[in-house]
């Protein structure tokens, strides 16, 4: 059988985002599957597969928010920027209030600069930033903007001789949390590391939308994997909408500009931007994009 919708995927520890495509691949039997975006070995979480047809729809997915939990060390540091690495620097009797910690983290919501840490997946002159880090070397890296729309502080732990900062935050796409940690720490003059991190959601989809690989292996054996797919068009629905007639539907599966006029197009999409297309039996057609200027649906990706 062949699969297609999105196929949340809770990724185990030791595994990377590759190894779990890999892995559903052979328990599926199918070669179309794409991953939402890159995990850290280390990591676990929310891990949308993309299967069939629906592999089309990764580059938006990817582009959502992501929401993750993770477990700050201050008095600390290494040069990964986790638990992973070697340390680099420690600080003994770091002297902190509850107070101090939460306006400082507060200071960090909204577009703030990143630096991408050495190891990482970013190129520089073609090659990866962890290779260089490997080989002992550091370059210089250019900063880069990231948006943090929220952190919470779940729980902390400051009697501790290095506090635990238990945060959950949600951030734009390519946001380092270890960096995150790190940058923390050093607004409160301390070294830190980030301690641990589970990605709880992407976009609107949630650890509780989530199976295992064995889940996986055993939903598919029994016949009921296909409850546990989103259909492709809903793991998008941050995307306005759009209902054709049946000309225009047959237009839009030829691939053809539609011409539409504008109060036919929900309130706020602003030029240019992406639509959801479908039929008048709520068949969808694919991303179409809206042409203020005139007044036109321009295919994007079509499903026929």
């Amino acid at each position: 059988m062949m699969y297609e919708g999105v196929l949340p995927v809770w990724k185990p520890e030791g595994y990377t985002s590759h190894d779990v495509v890999a892995k559903a691949r052979r328990i599926l039997g199918m070669k179309r599957i794409g991953h939402t975006g890159t995990l850290d070995p280390q990591v676990t979480g929310v891990l949308p597969l993309c299967l069939g047809r629906a592999t089309r729809m990764v580059e938006f997915i990817q582009e959502l928010p992501k929401e993750y939990e993770a477990v700050l060390v201050i008095g600390l540091s290494t040069d990964t920027e986790d638990m992973t690495g070697t340390v680099t620097e420690q600080a003994e009797n770091v002297r902190l209030d509850e107070d101090q910690v939460l306006q400082t983290i507060g200071t960090f919501i909204g577009e703030i600069d990143q630096v991408p840490p050495m190891y990482s997946a970013v190129k520089v002159e073609g090659k990866r930033l962890y290779e260089l880090a490997r080989e002992g070397k550091e370059v210089e890296r250019k900063s880069r903007k990231v948006t943090i729309h929220e952190i919470d502080v779940l729980t902390m732990n400051m009697q501790s001789d290095k506090p635990e900062i238990h945060l959950r935050v949600r951030c734009s796409k390519g946001t380092y949390i270890r960096t995150l940690c790190v940058d923390i720490g050093k607004a409160l003059g301390y070294p830190s590391v980030m301690k641990s991190l589970i990605r709880t959601s992407t976009g609107n989809i949630r650890r509780e939308q989530c199976v295992t690989l064995e889940q996986m292996a055993q939903l598919k054996e029994e016949g009921t994997l296909q409850s546990k797919l989103i259909p492709m068009d809903q793991s998008i629905g941050h995307l306005p909408a759009v209902r054709l007639t049946a000309r225009e539907s047959e237009h839009a599966l030829q691939g053809k500009r539609i011409s539409v006029q504008p109060e036919r197009v929900l309130e706020g999409a602003a030029s240019e931007t992406l639509l959801r297309a479908y039929s008048p039996e709520e068949r969808f057609l694919g991303l179409f994009e809206w042409h203020s200027s005139t007044q036109c649906l321009v295919p994007s990706k079509v499903f026929v």
